[in-house]
C-alpha cells in the first residue's frame, strides 16, 4: 500500500518524468499574428532550443541551421506561446515542395496526410499531468493531446497558408474530429509568418483553457484552482532540400524535442512540466 502512494505521488510531483520544467505566468493578451511585437512578450518567461533538446534525425549542430527562442505566458483565459525560429531554409518557400517516398498523400489535408510534414511547430500536453502505462500517448482529447502548427498548410487556408493542422493520433477518428472542431471554432488559433528576408519565421499559438486543458473528465483548467503543473512536450520539425535528410524518415533534416528520447518522445512518461502560474511573479534566472 505505502509503494502505491509514494508511486501515486510520484507520478504527481511530475508532469512527466523529465524533470524538466517551465513557468507560464499571467500576462497581456498578445496579438496571434506571426509578428513579435515590441514589448507584446515582455512579461512572458522564455526558454530556448535546440542546443540541449532530443535529437530524432540528424542533430542540428550550428545554430544558424536551426534554432528557436520561445516564450511562453497566459491571460487567464488562454495559454499562448511564442516561437522566434532560426532556420537557413524554409521548406516549400526556398525549396520546392517536394514529397517523401514513403507517402505520396503527406499533402492531402486528410488523415492519410502527413499534417507534421513540412518546417513545423508541434505543442503536446497532458493537462490531467497523469499517465496509465509507460507506453501512453496523447489520447486526442481535452485531457491530453498532440497538436501541429505547420509553416505551409492548415485546415483553414490548405496547402500554401500556415497554421494548424491536426496532429496525433490521427489515427483515431475521435481524436481527429476534436482537433478539427477546436480549429473550426478558434479554441486553438496559431499564425506563423516567414520572417522578412527569409532565414527563420516566427509562430505564435493561443490555447483556451475550455476546452483544451481538460484536467478532469468534464473540469477545465481555471486560475481559481491555483498553480497546476501539466505534462508537457515541445517539437520543432526542419525539412530542407530532400537529400539533406537522406537515410532519414520521410527526409527530414532535423527533428527536435524539448524532452524524451528520440524513440519515446511521444509518450506522456517521457514529457516535462509546464506550471500554470496564477502570481504575476517573474522567475529568476535558471
Amino acid at each position: 500500500m505505502r509503494l502505491g502512494l509514494l508511486f501515486v505521488v510520484s507520478m504527481v510531483a511530475w508532469a512527466g518524468d523529465y524533470p524538466k520544467t517551465m513557468e507560464a505566468f499571467p500576462g497581456k493578451t498578445p496579438q496571434v499574428d506571426g509578428v513579435l511585437t515590441a514589448g507584446e512578450w515582455a512579461d512572458a518567461a522564455t526558454f530556448a532550443g535546440v542546443k540541449g533538446w532530443i535529437s530524432t534525425f540528424s542533430p542540428v549542430t550550428d545554430p544558424n541551421d536551426l534554432a528557436v527562442k520561445g516564450y511562453v505566458k497566459h491571460d487567464g483565459k488562454r495559454l499562448y506561446f511564442a516561437f522566434d525560429v532560426t532556420d537557413d531554409v524554409l521548406y516549400g518557400i526556398d525549396t520546392p515542395r517536394w514529397l517523401p517516398d514513403n507517402n505520396p498523400k503527406a499533402h492531402d489535408l486528410t488523415r492519410e496526410g502527413f499534417p507534421w510534414f513540412g518546417d513545423e511547430m508541434e505543442i503536446l500536453m497532458n493537462a490531467t499531468n497523469k499517465w496509465s502505462s509507460p507506453e501512453e500517448n496523447a489520447a486526442g482529447n481535452g485531457q491530453s493531446w498532440q497538436m501541429v502548427c505547420n509553416l505551409t498548410k492548415s485546415r483553414l487556408g490548405g496547402v500554401g497558408t500556415a497554421g494548424l493542422m491536426e496532429g496525433e493520433p490521427r489515427s483515431k477518428l475521435e481524436a481527429w474530429t476534436t482537433y478539427q472542431r477546436w480549429i473550426q471554432t478558434h479554441a486553438m488559433d496559431c499564425s506563423a509568418k516567414a520572417k522578412p528576408g527569409g532565414k527563420g519565421y516566427i509562430l505564435e499559438w493561443a490555447i483556451s483553457f475550455d476546452p483544451c486543458l481538460e484536467v478532469a473528465p468534464g473540469e477545465f483548467y481555471s486560475t481559481r484552482m491555483g498553480d497546476r503543473p501539466m505534462g508537457l512536450n515541445i517539437a520543432l520539425g526542419d525539412l530542407d532540400q530532400k537529400k539533406r535528410g537522406a537515410g532519414n524518415f520521410g527526409n527530414f533534416h532535423h527533428e527536435d524535442w524539448w524532452t524524451g528520447t528520440p524513440k519515446g518522445r511521444t509518450r506522456l512518461k517521457e514529457w516535462g512540466t509546464i506550471w500554470i502560474r496564477t502570481s504575476s511573479k517573474k522567475p529568476g534566472p535558471r
